[in-house]
């Protein structure tokens, strides 16, 4: 094939490619999903390019519509407003609805045991709440302030991922903290 004949095939094709619209992808964590009225909200990851060190800490909340065909999104994420657990610093990171903002809570830590119970645990008259952390329970306690709050406030929300060409709607969700990535022959 002569020479020009492969700049030609090479400009075309780059010609295609540019005028192609593939999407993009965004990932965050959920803290309210409306299956009815099919919208996830979410905090988006500002560390998008690191998945193992996610920092959920993009503003304001976006809210989407879940993809139409309900095989594009896998299981239903579930919701929750603790961003972050910093146990060297001792703080939570929350979302809190009322303010629209992202506080940190400082904590002490009271105790733990193996295994969890469904959803956080609040005690507002011990001043305590019982964490899900890693498969077991931790139990902590924080100022009488953040104990108003609503009892999701201290449930770690679902990570998500979507793909999507309007940012208002998700085309794919992928409930990445329940889909097991690692099947084999499943």
């Amino acid at each position: 094939m002569p020479r020009y004949s492969l700049g030609i095939l090479f400009a075309a094709a780059t010609v295609v490619l540019t005028s192609c619209d593939f999407g993009s992808v965004n990932q965050g964590q959920v803290i309210a999903f409306q299956r009815e009225a099919g919208t996830v909200t979410l905090i988006g990851d500002s560390n998008y390019r690191d998945p193992a060190h996610p920092r959920f800490d993009v503003l304001p909340p976006l809210t989407i519509q879940t993809p139409e065909d309900p095989a594009e999104m896998g299981p239903a994420p579930e919701a929750g407003k603790l961003l972050r657990m910093d146990t060297r610093s001792h703080r939570l990171t929350i979302f809190n609805v009322a303010a629209q903002r992202i506080d940190d809570v400082p904590y002490t830590e009271m105790g733990s045991a193996a295994g969890c119970v469904a959803g956080a645990a609040v005690d507002r008259v011990k001043k305590t709440v019982a964490l899900c952390i890693d498969r077991k329970t931790l139990l902590v306690s924080v100022a009488e302030e953040y104990l108003a709050l609503p009892d999701d406030t201290w449930k770690i929300g679902d990570e998500v991922r979507y793909y999507y060409k309007d940012s208002a709607r998700a085309l794919r969700l992928m409930n990445v903290t329940r889909t097991n990535l690692n099947k084999s022959g499943e």
